[in-house]
């Protein structure tokens, strides 16, 4: 089984390239072994290019004849942009199909491997299924729910500070948190934060690794359209669009120059907190967005909480004190009153970024939600 767990990681770590590339479709790596030799290799790069299962036979060849392919999610049985990867996998005269997981959207859950097992083909699910699952968390919520897959990304000092308070942020983690910060952002659809982050940090919201990278979507909420015609967001050059959600008491003049500019603007309905930001999740999924990062305060995080947006939660622990209670809390308002009724994350995973420390869970399965 360890050797099985070994091809699968190999598998799960070229699909993580297609990450935030590939939409509508998930990210997926494929690998093909014949006598304990890696021969093939694969990952689905794009939307209408070749799935990781063709890649891999391409790339094995005659040597796919007799051997085992390792696929982080279920082959398809269906004909899209591209033609079945099971009649592929038939063809090519593969024995045996080890696969991460199940394909989440219910209209095709398990005929992959159905089709694969009337064609004599050994099938065996679930290696390595946790992490195939989060490598297609974002397709799965918006295949089952119309929505994107929310991940929230915060910085704290020991005592639970976003910022000091003025509202100094900078730097609450180290470097080396920030470089990861900006592999997700390569990774995802979009990022999001509020007016009042804007206003606080102008952040540019751009993917910057030394590699490369590419740019999310950057995402403005902000109810009365005050943002400064001037701030990075609005003033950059690069290849991701600006959308900003507002509610319905905006100034239209403004609205149109930011247009023109090449702004998209959206209008939601209004609550008593301030967008209705199931309504604005509802938007970006009709958009085609399946992933978003948010990089928000106090008052975004807690709205999201509280309204079960969140899916996952990326928390960087810096070695700092901040001292006092009166600078910016990770949850703006009130909370739970009861331990029992606490937010609870599942799969918890803890590392060491150099000296700070990252937390990163799940608040709630999207691959199987009631």
């Amino acid at each position: 089984m360890e050797q099985h767990s070994q091809y699968m990681a190999r598998a799960l770590e070229l699909g993580r390239r297609g990450e935030g590339r590939t939409r509508p479709n998930p990210p997926v790596g494929a690998v093909i072994v014949q006598d304990g030799a890696i021969v093939g290799e694969g990952y689905h790069p794009r939307a209408g290019d070749p799935h990781a299962e063709i890649f891999a036979i391409r790339q094995a060849g005659l040597r796919a004849r007799g051997a085992t392919l390792y696929v982080t999610l279920e082959p398809c049985n269906h004909q899209g942009r591209t033609g079945p990867c099971c009649d592929a996998i038939i063809t090519a005269g593969i024995e045996k199909v080890f696969v991460g997981a199940r394909d989440p959207n219910p209209q095709v859950e398990g005929r992959g491997a159905e089709r694969l097992r009337g064609a004599g083909i050994d099938v065996v699910l679930g290696i390595e299924e946790r992490s195939c699952r989060r490598l297609i968390a974002p397709f799965a919520k918006h295949v089952r729910t119309g929505l994107p897959y929310v991940i929230l990304k915060s910085a704290i000092t020991l005592d639970g500070q976003l910022a000091t308070s003025i509202g100094d942020s900078r730097w609450v983690s180290g470097s080396s948190s920030r470089e990861l910060v900006h592999q997700l952002r390569n990774r995802c659809d979009a990022v999001m934060v509020g007016i009042g982050t804007v206003l606080a940090d102008n952040p540019r919201l751009t993917t910057r690794l030394t590699d490369g990278g590419r740019d999310p979507i950057r995402i403005v909420l902000d109810r009365t359209l005050k943002i400064p015609e001037e701030v990075c967001v609005l003033r950059q050059e690069s290849s991701a669009p600006t959308w900003i959600v507002t509610g319905s008491e905006i100034s239209r003049a403004k609205a149109d120059r930011l247009f023109r500019g090449g702004v998209e603007l959206f209008s939601v309905d209004e609550g008593p907190e301030g967008l209705d930001l199931v309504q604005v999740m509802a938007c970006l999924g009709q958009k085609g967005i399946q992933s978003v990062l948010v990089e928000g305060g106090s008052r975004l995080n807690s709205s999201l909480l509280k309204t079960g947006l969140i899916d996952r939660m990326l928390l960087f622990v810096a070695p700092k004190l901040l001292g006092g209670n009166d600078g910016k809390p990770l949850f703006a308002g009130t909370g739970v009153v009861r331990m029992e009724d606490a937010h609870l994350l599942k799969n918890v995973e803890i590392s060491r970024i150099d000296g700070d420390v990252l937390i990163d869970g799940e608040l709630q399965d999207v691959y199987r939600p009631d």
